[in-house]
C-alpha cells in the first residue's frame, strides 16, 4: 500500500476520522451541531501532539517528513476548515427550544428568510476557503522555512492558526445552549471574523507547552459540560 502507517501519523489520521464522522452528524437529518462539536474538539486535541509525537522519530526520511506536512494540513482543512462551517449549517436548520432548563428538544427553524441562509452559508462557504488558503500557504513558507533554516519549530504565526476553531466554537455552542438566545447569528459572525484571522496577517505568539496544557483543559471542560448536557437530555 502507498502511504506511511506508522506511530507518526496515527493522531492525524485519528483527526481526520472523527472529523469526518462529525461533519456526516452535522448534515444527517436535522443535523446535531452539538455532537458534532465533541469531533471538533477531539480533532484539536489530536493536532496539539501529533507534530510531538512524529518528532519523536529521529530516522525519519524527507519523504516521510513531506508527507507528514501534507496530510497535517489535509486533515486539518477537514478538521477546521469544513467541519465548524457543517456545524453552522446544522445550527442554522435546528434549534433548541426549552421552559425549564435543562429541558429542551431540537426544533427546525422557519423563522430564518431564505436571504438570510444564503448570506449564512456563503460565510461558512468562505470560511473554509479561508481556512484552506491559509494552510496552503503555510506549506509554502513551511517548505522555504525548512530549506533555509534546516529545521527547527517557529515561535510565531503569521495569521491565526486553523487549530483555534477547536476552543472558539465549542465555547459559542456553550453559551448558546446555557442561555435563552438565539446564537445562531453570533456563531457565524465567529465564523467571518476567524476566517479572517486566518489569512491576516496579524503575528501570534505560539503557545508554550504550558499554554497548550491550559487550552487542553479549557477544551476538557467545555466537553465535560457537553457531555453532562447530553446525559441529562437523555434522562429526560
Amino acid at each position: 500500500m502507498i502511504g506511511y502507517y506508522d506511530y507518526t501519523v496515527v493522531l492525524t489520521y485519528l483527526s481526520m476520522l472523527s472529523a469526518t464522522t462529525g461533519i456526516m452528524l452535522c448534515l444527517n437529518d436535522i443535523g446535531h451541531p452539538y455532537l458534532g462539536m465533541f469531533f471538533l474538539m477531539f480533532c484539536g486535541l489530536c493536532d496539539a501532539f501529533d507534530g510531538k509525537v512524529a518528532r519523536t522519530k529521529k530516522n525519519r526520511t524527507e519523504q516521510m517528513k513531506k508527507f507528514g506536512i501534507q496530510i497535517d494540513s489535509l486533515s486539518d482543512l477537514i478538521a477546521f476548515g469544513v467541519l465548524p462551517a457543517c456545524i453552522g449549517i446544522a445550527m442554522l436548520r435546528s434549534s433548541i427550544e426549552y421552559s425549564n432548563f435543562p429541558d429542551f428538544k431540537f426544533l427546525h427553524l422557519a423563522d430564518k428568510s431564505a436571504i438570510i441562509k444564503i448570506v449564512l452559508t456563503i460565510i461558512a462557504v468562505l470560511y473554509s476557503l479561508a481556512a484552506m488558503i491559509r494552510l496552503a500557504y503555510f506549506n509554502v513558507l513551511e517548505e522555504e522555512r525548512q530549506q533555509k533554516e534546516g529545521g527547527g519549530v517557529n515561535k510565531t504565526y503569521l495569521g491565526l492558526p486553523v487549530t483555534s476553531s477547536a476552543l472558539v466554537f465549542p465555547t459559542i455552542l456553550l453559551i448558546h445552549i446555557f442561555s435563552s438566545a438565539d446564537l445562531t447569528l453570533l456563531y457565524f459572525i465567529f465564523l467571518g471574523i476567524v476566517g479572517f484571522l486566518f489569512i491576516s496577517k496579524i503575528q501570534f505568539k505560539k503557545p508554550t507547552m504550558k499554554g497548550i496544557l491550559i487550552m487542553i483543559s479549557i477544551g476538557i471542560i467545555e466537553a465535560a459540560a457537553l457531555a453532562w448536557i447530553f446525559i441529562v437530555m437523555k434522562k429526560q
